[in-house]
């Protein structure tokens, strides 16, 4: 096993690692403590699926989940906590990312305005970050500054409503924000209030107004969490936390509307349902595969996608060999499927089959403290 396993390298080393024969550099965003103490930085060939790590690039509170500008210079992360500078509520931290060495250095920080931020995108102008608090159940806008800082939100609203999960949906607890194809519209998936809420967006304004008409209901007690695009821009799909569902949707990019498709499970018939519960789906970028991860029963989701329709068919169920995959993602090259094992404390890598979908276990596997997301920055 200690053949397969790459540790962490001191900060010293990461100093002294050229970057010359990488092709990407892949950040971790984690859950501080005993293990982590911020986001961590590898570098990752995506020819071979191999990568190697390059220790911490910046300490942080709980960087949770981050989110890459269009330009590659900055990354976007939040601080996924209840409290800053002594005021209830969370924040987002801007960095600048140095290529030739991995380390981010800090440029700004913000609040949230809500507890427990838990999500963010930056929209394709590059002009403005999106965040959603899970426990304040809203969703802001803040406007990048020329230097990649940010500056105070410029819109903010409160979400309102519940469910019929007395012990997860009395309130609302938006869990993700995205942006559509065309850069017009976002959708915040709230687990609490079992609605995609829809948003017009500017990209000169950022967030502009809240368009309930066009919200989407989803099945009660589904509880929504993460949404993802086809790339091809006419569907969509949302992994539901509560049913270990994926729901599928018909995207009208002149208006923004969702028209469902249908839900497929993320587990097998017959599979015990005690402790678990869905996190992220992806569409491959071929267009043909969605995958989505189940947490406590430790696997990834392979469906089949219809790219006429947009339905979904079961492919496979493949246990990840770690625990809690919180996040995933598809390298860059469409070949390798990169899953976070947050309670293993370990990334895993599987190869994609181009014809099937299907999921085979590389050797390739990194030792980060509760990895939580996952997302690559190509060097030029």
């Amino acid at each position: 096993m200690a053949s397969l396993t790459h540790t962490l390298m001191t900060a010293a080393a990461l100093a002294a690692l050229p970057l010359s024969a990488a092709k990407h550099l892949l950040y971790v965003g984690t859950y501080t403590g005993p293990k982590s103490e911020g986001i961590y930085a590898f570098r990752y060939d995506d020819h071979t699926g191999t990568a190697e790590p390059l220790g911490l690039a910046a300490k942080s509170a709980n960087p949770s989940f981050l989110a890459i500008h269009p330009n590659g210079r900055f990354l976007y992360a939040v601080n996924e906590t209840d409290q800053w500078q002594g005021k209830p509520g969370g924040s987002v931290s801007a960095f600048a990312i140095d290529t030739a060495s991995g380390k981010l250095r800090e440029l700004s920080q913000q609040s949230t305005m809500g507890g427990s931020p838990c999500h963010l995108s930056v929209d394709a102008s590059g002009h403005h970050v999106l965040v959603a608090n899970y426990g304040g159940g809203s969703v802001l806008s803040l406007p990048i500054q020329p230097d990649g800082g940010l500056a105070q939100h410029t819109f903010f609203s409160q979400h309102t409503g519940n469910s019929v999960n007395s012990a997860r949906q009395k309130e609302p607890h938006a869990h993700s924000v995205n942006l559509s194809p065309n850069n017009r519209f976002a959708y915040v998936a709230d687990l609490g209030t079992d609605r995609i809420h829809h948003y017009a967006f500017d990209p000169a304004k950022g967030l502009t107004a809240a368009t309930p008409t066009l919200d989407t209901r989803l099945a009660p007690g589904s509880g929504p969490r993460h949404f993802s695009f086809s790339p091809d821009g006419h569907h969509a799909y949302v992994i539901n936390e509560m049913t270990c569902t994926v729901t599928g949707f018909r995207y009208e990019p002149a208006t923004g509307k969702l028209s469902e498709l249908g839900s497929v499970s993320t587990v097998p018939a017959g599979t015990d349902m005690n402790g678990v519960s869905t996190a992220e789906v992806r569409v491959h970028p071929s267009g043909k595969f969605v995958f989505g991860s189940n947490r406590g029963h430790d696997s990834i989701a392979v469906f089949a996608r219809d790219t006429a329709s947009g339905k979904l068919t079961p492919v496979e169920v493949r246990k990840m060999g770690g625990q809690t995959p919180r996040n995933f993602t598809i390298d860059p090259s469409g070949k390798f499927l990169l899953a976070a094992g947050q309670s293993s404390h370990d990334i895993h890598s599987f190869r994609i089959d181009a014809k099937t979908g299907q999921l085979t276990p590389t050797e390739q596997r990194w030792e980060v403290g509760s990895p939580v997301c996952l997302r690559f920055v190509p060097l030029k």
